[in-house]
């Protein structure tokens, strides 16, 4: 087609101010794999010589009254491992002076605990997991359960605390003599996963902060509760690196962390899941001499453990040892350098000897069949656990457990306070700000400097500008929130399980910590981007713009939250989101126009949340007519506007505002209605 000797497509082009000579074509290609080859050779030299081993780590000013007031702290030696319960029950500490912060002694007794799950395959009776299982923990002493491979230590474990939400429990579980509610388990105990995980973002110190406030008595000074967190730092040795941002800690930091949020809560029960696993000989030993720390704070120490060796496995004070299919084969005192094991083992007929040297935990798995190694032998198997049914040591626990299972007047019955949603918000607060996004208004500022929007190619331009700052935006936020709601999701499933807060106060704090962030970046990018640009209007009409961006971005970051809370990892909320952000693309009205969408698609146009606001930004800003200098009484130049539009109007005088309103369909009377359509979707 042809336009007084030229093409259409010659028409286009010059219309956007683009060469028509067909050289452009190849000097573009040149251009492009000239680019390439740079950005390609750029990579090269920074894999050659830059190499990133570990995430640097970040240390978070304190100040200086902090630093003086930790100076000051005084710490009572915690006396050596307790071994009887006069002594295990009474308040030893090692605390700040001054404090009161103790927990309550507390002495844990499970007796006859059976667990079963329903078989997997129809009409089978049900899996015993556990049968009947005793057994008791005391204040001060750190009891080892172990065992073979699918013995059940994990599944006991998760039972006396509480996690445990399928399945069938019978028998009874203890504290102080009294039964275990859910709550008292849950916030009179501590649980230590195997795997540590922990909002990277914040420092050590604030953990454990965080827990402190989050977990302990709303009626406990907030003074006090932060004295006790720095309390657990000492304990555990982590002061020298408490204002060290959490990311690229190493993997001994992260132990000891994990179990300093817990301790931080003040349990009277600490429960230990593998705390040695994935440590060497000397983090493991470093550990456990922490872990020994706490149980002489009188605390009850119950830890899970594989195979230690022999110096760790020394450090327990007593011992639960179970065979497959969850029976009991030993409970009782270790003794000094585990005497009383090893006496009650090689005092059973056909049992193999102790080698000098040789690591206890190793010898006393394979004596009852759990090693690593089967080992052949002419000696006819033992039944471990009709032997131990049998034994003096059963006896003791019978009776151990009468006296336990009776409430003592010394050891009250716990009961808990509320949480506190406040304390959480706070936290959000501080977590979120270190993983700042920045928007730079100046980028597009410098494309669109000088441009006019009185004419079409300009007008043109400039609504597609608004679209493309209000989308893009709009995606840079999910895709920003993603990760860093996906990250918090596995610390708050690990806080969930020790009713740190309610599911609803997590997601309080986490939707309204974004309100501030986002009106605060996008009014800063607003600030930049709106006058220079070339939109001349009033203070006021900039700031109308920006909070008209800012409900739009935070109704993306929300749906981002929405994706990382729905989805299971984070590439699937990602894929969703996109499939999700292309409808927006599509249907948002600027390309294709909204009077260009067919009339069958026409409802996607309008129940697409982000197409109000972007309708009240362009008709603000093109189709607004109070007064005379405004882009929407503008009459376009009859240079470059396509025809058509002539034959629409039924005129060469076209105006900003007819054209916005006409192909775009973003009328300025509806901005009331767009107005408070992007605040309900924000």
């Amino acid at each position: 087609m042809k336009l007084k000797g030229d093409t259409m497509g010659n028409v286009m082009l010059k219309t956007f101010g683009l060469q028509t000579d067909t050289a452009w074509i190849w000097y573009g290609a040149i251009y492009l794999a000239a680019i390439i080859y740079v950005l390609l050779g750029l990579a090269y030299i920074a894999l050659e010589y830059k190499r990133y081993d570990a995430p640097e780590n970040v240390s978070v000013a304190r100040d200086k009254a902090d630093d003086e007031e930790d100076a000051g702290d005084g710490y009572v030696k915690a006396p050596k491992t307790p071994t009887d319960v006069a002594n295990a029950t009474e308040d030893v500490a090692v605390r700040v002076a001054g404090s009161s912060l103790l927990s309550p002694s507390v002495v844990l007794a499970f007796q006859d605990l059976w667990y079963s799950v329903p078989s997997p395959t129809k009409g089978e009776p049900d899996l015993q997991l556990l049968k009947r299982i005793n057994g008791y923990a005391l204040p001060g002493t750190i009891t080892a359960l172990m065992g073979s491979s699918g013995a059940g230590k994990t599944t006991l474990m998760d039972v006396i605390a509480g996690r445990k939400t399928g399945g069938k429990i019978e028998g009874q579980i203890l504290l102080n003599g009294y039964p275990a509610t859910d709550l008292a388990v849950r916030r009179a105990t501590g649980y230590c996963e195997q795997m540590d995980i922990h909002s990277e973002a914040a420092t050590f110190r604030e953990a454990l902060q965080f827990s402190a406030m989050l977990r302990q008595s709303d009626d406990i000074p907030a003074a006090e509760t932060m004295a006790f967190a720095e309390e657990c730092l000492e304990l555990l040795d982590m002061k020298n690196f408490g204002d060290m941002v959490i990311r690229g800690a190493s993997v001994e930091q992260m132990k000891r962390l994990t179990i300093g949020v817990e301790l931080a809560a003040a349990p009277s029960v600490l429960f230990l899941d593998e705390p040695t696993s994935g440590l060497d000989a000397r983090s493991a030993k470093i550990i456990m001499t922490g872990i020994r720390k706490i149980a002489s704070t009188s605390r009850t120490v119950v830890c899970k453990i594989h195979q230690p060796s022999t110096e760790v496995f020394e450090m327990f004070d007593s011992l639960l040892l179970l065979k497959r299919g969850g029976e009991t084969v030993f409970f009782g005192d270790l003794g000094t350098h585990a005497i009383n094991m090893i006496n009650y083992f090689t005092a059973i007929p056909n049992t193999p000897p102790l080698v000098e040297g040789a690591n206890l935990a190793t010898w006393m798995l394979e004596v009852i069949g759990a090693g690593v190694e089967a080992k052949s032998t002419n000696l006819p198997p033992n039944d471990y656990v009709q032997i131990f049914n049998d034994s003096h040591e059963r006896g003791l626990l019978v009776a151990a457990l009468e006296r336990h299972a009776v409430p003592h007047p010394s050891l009250p019955e716990l009961t808990f306070a509320t949480l506190l949603p406040h304390v959480l918000a706070h936290a959000v607060v501080q977590l979120h700000a270190r993983d700042a996004l920045d928007h730079f208004g100046s980028s597009l500022g410098l494309v669109y400097r000088g441009v006019d929007y009185t004419t079409y190619v300009g007008a043109t331009g400039g609504v597609g500008m608004v679209f493309l700052t209000s989308l893009f935006m709009g995606i840079i936020s999910f895709n920003s929130v993603l990760p860093l709601a996906t990250e918090k999701r596995a610390s708050f499933y690990s806080e969930r399980a020790s009713q740190t807060y309610s599911a609803l106060w997590y997601l309080v704090g986490g939707t309204v910590v974004e309100i501030p962030y986002v009106f605060v970046t996008t009014f800063v990018f607003c600030v930049i981007f709106y006058p220079f640009v070339g939109f001349n209007e009033s203070i006021g009409a900039c700031l109308f713009y920006g909070l008209n961006v800012s409900s739009l971005v935070l109704m993306n970051v929300y749906f981002g939250q929405l994706m990382a809370y729905a989805m299971p990892r984070v590439e699937v909320a990602a894929i969703i989101g996109t499939l999700f952000n292309s409808f927006f693309f599509l249907f948002m009205g600027y390309n294709p126009p909204s009077s260009q969408i067919p009339t069958g698609y026409k409802w996607l146009h309008h129940v697409i949340p982000a197409k109000y606001s972007v309708a009240l930004l362009v008709a603000e800003t093109f189709a607004k007519c109070t007064d005379g200098t405004q882009f929407g009484r503008q009459i376009m130049p009859e240079e470059g506007v396509p025809p058509s539009l002539f034959v629409e109007f039924g005129t060469t005088r076209v105006t900003v505002r007819q054209y916005v309103e006409t192909v775009y369909e973003m009328k300025f009377d509806d901005r009331w209605t767009n107005f408070f359509a992007g605040c309900l979707q924000g």
